[in-house]
């Protein structure tokens, strides 16, 4: 017999007026988003590049659209391509959930790269910006996950196992909160210490290398925990689609770091 948390029901929608409703999920986007950018706003004035408070908020558009427009074509292409194109009508249903951050992250780098081309931005010093503070979105983004009962793990004897209300009566890995750990705690304080230190901070390309390698080593790790989505399941090798994308990931992170030390040493 299995050990088991019960999982703490907290209901998806904070509040609701007639058919309108708040939920935990959009909650966690707008807190990600909104921290994130004040404390862009601090690092933009304090910086001697051409970039500043005003430019921020500016851009703090583009990164919204950038992330639910990428999140949502990512989710559709990558993930339930098949479903999505017998089916064009359900791929602006975004309240029914469904949501990629390797698309959300494509999404923000072309927002980004085309903002920084129209404001005369460089574009790997403004990367490095955003990549010291993304990590702040994923940690709730992955809390929201949690809340919703969604993207749980695979069945396990651990005593911290939990009971999912659409997992079966099995307790199972809460990789959300993995996620939330490793995607978020611990690649924020890394990315932080890095942008403490003025050697990393001043070669353009280390930090925004160093936050999609991260991200994509502690999304592998959290694979091997994680539930693959039901219509996909494992793929080679017992791996996932989560682990093949983000193998690219993983390269061009590394790739970007290393070119960004040499570039300036």
């Amino acid at each position: 017999m299995f050990l088991a948390i019960p999982f703490p029901h907290i209901d998806p929608i904070i509040i609701s007026v007639g058919p309108l409703a708040v939920r935990w999920y959009a909650l966690a986007y707008i807190a990600g988003l909104v921290i994130g950018w004040r404390i862009l706003r601090r690092r933009a004035d304090a910086s001697t590049e051409n970039i500043n408070a005003e430019q921020v908020d500016d851009f703090f558009v583009w990164a919204t659209l950038g992330i639910i427009l990428g999140g949502r074509l990512g989710y559709v292409l990558f993930y339930n391509f098949q479903y999505f194109a017998a089916h064009p009508g359900e791929i602006l249903a975004m309240w029914r959930g469904g949501m990629s951050f390797h698309g959300g992250f494509l999404g923000v780098v072309v927002a980004g790269w085309l903002f920084c081309k129209r404001r005369d931005i460089r574009p790997l010093m403004f990367g490095d910006m955003l990549a010291s503070v993304a990590p702040i979105g994923l940690f709730f983004g992955r809390i929201a996950n949690f809340i919703n009962g969604e993207l749980f793990g695979r069945v396990t004897d651990a005593p911290w196992g939990v009971v999912f209300p659409h997992g079966g009566p099995d307790p199972r890995h809460p990789s959300q909160l993995y996620e939330a750990a490793l995607e978020g705690l611990v690649l924020f304080i890394i990315l932080n210490i890095l942008w403490r230190t003025e050697a990393i901070r001043s070669r353009s390309g280390i930090l925004t290398g160093v936050f999609i390698a991260g991200y994509a080593i502690a999304r592998m790790i959290v694979e091997t925990f994680r539930q693959p989505d039901a219509h996909i399941g494992f793929l080679t090798l017992g791996s996932t689609m989560g682990q093949w994308l983000s193998v690219p990931m993983l390269l061009a992170g590394l790739g970007l770091a290393v070119w960004g030390w040499r570039r300036s040493s």
